[in-house]
């Protein structure tokens, strides 16, 4: 079985999208289990997953209602799950058609763990070229929007993703598998939503995901990082207008 494991908080206006979008691009040739882990939404996701009915490719959905922050989340999503491999989603990212395929392929030819290749929802170059480079195994062009499947066994055997981190967790487990040779970048584009870099504006918010890459790299620790991100990147409680004509920036 394929675990699908999508941490969420506020995610109304979008996981109706997403849930139809993966019961409708299942290849229906594999057993699949969706849970999702709300960390204390506000505004009816909650609801809105309750009340979803998926199609006959998935299983019912599970829902469980946990501690906020997401490396909390998504490895009480792992502790509950059924299937001996887990898939990581990002709520606002949609991978190819007949994923479930894909992933299940890259594991029975011995490639326990891996991502796919990643393209943004936006035409601006630079965003078009940052999701070109991530075709590549370098480990700079990887990241959590990338979506992660790996093995169960090998998950536990890392101890799955460090709480301890608020941001950058998707990256410390990433560097756990590099570390061991065990990773696998499937050369089918999986979409993600640039609505940060809508938000936030794109050299800005990339300088910013610099910065914090290369703290870690210099040897920052999780409170470290998660003060820079307060400061730079995280979004006040009422969202910043979206940039206009974000293609053209």
């Amino acid at each position: 079985m394929l675990s699908i494991i999508i941490p969420v908080l506020n995610e109304a206006e979008t996981i109706t999208e997403l849930l139809n979008y993966l019961s409708k691009n299942l290849s229906g040739e594999n057993d699949i289990e969706l849970i999702l882990v709300d960390g204390g939404s506000s505004d009816g996701t909650q609801d809105i997953i309750l009340a979803f009915k998926p199609n006959r490719f998935l299983n019912p959905v599970r829902f469980i209602e946990f501690d906020k922050g997401r490396a909390r989340q998504m490895n009480k999503g792992a502790q509950a799950a059924s299937g001996d491999i887990l898939y990581f989603l990002h709520a606002d990212s949609f991978p190819p058609k007949n994923f479930d395929r894909y992933i299940l392929s890259e594991v029975k030819k011995g490639n326990p763990a891996g991502c796919f290749q990643m393209k943004f929802d936006s035409d601006h170059w630079w965003l078009k070229l940052a999701g070109w480079l991530t075709q590549f195994r370098w480990r700079a062009c990887r990241g959590g929007d990338q979506s992660q499947f790996i093995t169960k066994e090998l998950f536990e055997e890392i101890g799955g993703f460090d709480e301890t981190y608020t941001i950058y967790e998707d990256n410390i487990l990433i560097n756990e598998l590099y570390k061991r040779k065990k990773f696998v970048v499937i050369q089918k584009c999986i979409t993600t939503s640039a609505r940060l870099y809508r938000q936030k504006g794109v050299w800005n918010l990339q300088y910013h995901f610099w910065v914090i890459y290369v703290k870690r790299w210099l040897g920052a620790d999780a409170d470290q990082l998660y003060a820079y991100y307060v400061k730079y990147i995280k979004l006040s409680e009422k969202p910043i207008s979206p940039i206009k004509n974000l293609d053209k920036v």
